[in-house]
């Protein structure tokens, strides 16, 4: 690019006389300046009348629809519906739609479907027979006696024995320094 400021070496130069707009300074007279001034004022009051105007035109069309009994979500509705039905008369949708049903039709999705169809009748079977056995094994296991009940768990330690092991002693020493402390 041969502009200043976007070439490798050229640099972009600023004066110090550019106002604080950002914009470079005019060479308007004070009556042009007041007359754009003017003619500025003049178009924001158009501007705000517009704004207004539709405003007020929105609200129309909303008493109309209220009035016809079309709601945001049956306009929603009725775009939707108008979309789709150009979705599916478009021409790659159409295309689309072909190749799919070509596909469909192939003799190698009609031979997998077939083989997952099979595949989906085995497996059905299968846990089928694996339920019955089941029921079987648990009704055989009503059928049988309880078992004794449980015994009670006895210590493997007396009470004089644990009293000189080493965790006792050491608790015993942390008891007795908390004590000493009071």
């Amino acid at each position: 690019m041969d502009r200043p400021g976007f070439g490798g070496t050229s640099s972009m130069s600023f004066s110090s006389s550019m106002p604080g707009n950002g914009f470079p300074p005019t060479d308007l007279s004070d009556v042009e300046k007041d007359n754009l001034r003017f003619e500025l004022a003049k178009m924001e009051e158009e501007i705000q009348t517009l704004r207004q105007v539709l405003l007020t035109k929105e609200g129309d069309a909303a008493d109309i629809r209220r009035q016809l009994g079309m709601g945001p979500l049956s306009n929603l509705k009725e775009n939707l519906s108008k979309g789709w039905q150009e979705v599916q008369t478009s021409s790659p949708y159409l295309t689309a739609s072909a190749v799919l049903d070509d596909i469909n039709n192939s003799n190698v999705c009609v031979r997998t479907k077939e083989g997952l169809a099979h595949a989906g009748h085995v497996t059905s079977s299968a846990l089928s027979n694996m339920g019955v056995v089941i029921t079987r094994r648990l009704a055989s296991m009503r059928a049988l006696p309880l078992p004794s009940p449980p015994r009670t768990l006895s210590h493997t330690m007396s009470v004089p024995s644990m009293r000189h092991s080493s965790t006792f002693k050491s608790l015993e020493e942390m008891v007795g320094s908390v004590k000493k402390r009071r």
